[in-house]
């Protein structure tokens, strides 16, 4: 008998506040590693109407303008004019900015953890990124609709903006589109008509995966309220790390709570969840899942993680115990490793903050490669 259910994934686009807030932190921290490929930094960013706050810690011989970081930021998100109530040119920079922690510094210079944790990463072969797909479906939304703003092409368009897509899965596959939720700042004096209509003709239905289902009876809320004029930080306050599930899986598979922005990679909240993704990843496109989650969990200072999990939710063609001991045998998950492995301490990382961090065919973004598929073929 087969069992069906709905699966609902959302995104936000990088106009929305917390992934501006995303966006300035890695800035910061880009421009560190571009002088500083040792700097440490952890930054953190919150704004609101009229007001960019940068505080934080870094370790750095490196000088960064941050307020410079701020501005340029903002304005390449699109918030380039005072009607949109918050602009790069007239918002306030301010900034707090102090030494990392001596004590946590102890444990990193050893090779060790910046932080005791545990990180998950996670697979599926439902899509061709290896990603779920709601989760996919609502990034590509987002992603477009900053797109066709830029090129004009949807002049209505502000930078602030959110998705949502409920996909129907029977026996674990998806199947069907189910809903469709768009909501996108946009000009005063738009039809709600014309919104609707442009949004689900030029935005939603080119992003429909190839083979799913699009029955008549999708139902599309555009703007439910009506009315979205008001966005962007002058509507909502935002800050750094609140977007952790639209950053990693869309709630499918499970999250250790850290968040990535602003860390360089010493934290392995951010670079033990990219190294978990990779391992993940590959594990699922050698045909030895169909699904795969890993977990890695860290102590402070120490070096090798403390702990490895796989589940392939009985979808695995080998025993997971046995995939664990491949994994120790096959990745060096030490900070370090994972660092070196991925090359880490380049400035690539503001791309990573809006759009989700996996899923991604971005050359900068090594821990989506299919480095280990052979290697793992052959293990078995």
């Amino acid at each position: 008998m087969s069992v069906e259910h709905l699966f609902t994934s959302e995104s936000v686009s990088e106009g929305h506040p917390d992934k501006i807030a995303d966006q300035i932190s890695d800035g910061v921290l880009d421009e560190v590693l571009r002088q500083d490929s040792k700097g440490r930094v952890a930054c953190e960013t919150l704004v609101t109407t009229g007001l960019v706050l940068v505080a934080g810690e870094m370790s750095t011989e490196a000088y960064v303008d941050v307020p410079k970081v701020a501005r340029e930021t903002v304005k390449k998100i699109g918030y380039d004019r005072s009607s949109l109530g918050f602009d790069w040119e007239t918002c306030a920079v301010i900034t707090s900015i102090d030494e990392q922690s001596p004590d946590i510094s102890m444990g990193v210079d050893t090779g060790g953890a910046g932080d005791q944790g545990l990180m998950f990463g996670y697979a599926t072969n439902e899509t061709k990124q290896y990603m779920p797909m709601p989760i996919q479906f609502a990034h590509e939304i987002v992603k477009r609709m900053a797109d066709l703003r830029r090129s004009g092409e949807i002049p209505f368009l502000r930078p602030d903006s959110k998705s949502q897509v409920t996909i129907r899965y029977v026996d674990d596959r998806p199947v069907e589109l189910h809903t469709v939720v768009v909501s996108s700042q946009h000009d005063p004096g738009v039809s709600r008509e014309r919104i609707r209509e442009e949004i689900i003709e030029k935005v939603v239905r080119p992003c429909v995966p190839e083979g799913l289902g699009v029955p008549d009876s999708v139902l599309y809320h555009v703007n439910p309220t009506g009315s979205f004029v008001r966005g962007g930080p002058h509507a909502d306050c935002g800050l750094t790390g609140r977007k952790i599930i639209v950053d990693t899986y869309g709630g499918m598979g499970r999250h250790g709570g850290g968040a990535f922005s602003g860390k360089d990679p010493t934290k392995v909240d951010r670079s033990a969840c990219y190294a978990a993704r990779h391992i993940a990843k590959n594990i699922v496109a050698s045909g030895l899942a169909e699904r795969c989650e890993v977990q890695l969990a860290y102590a402070i200072g120490v070096v090798q993680p403390v702990s490895i999990m796989v589940d392939t939710y009985g979808t695995g063609k080998i025993d997971e115990n046995r995939l664990e001991r491949i994994i120790r045998e096959r990745w060096d998950l030490s900070p370090k490793g994972i660092i070196e492995t991925f090359k880490l301490r380049r400035p690539i990382y503001r791309k990573t903050a809006a759009y989700g961090h996996f899923g991604r065919e971005e050359e900068e973004f090594t821990w989506e490669s299919l480095s280990h598929v052979e290697e793992l073929k052959n293990a078995v």
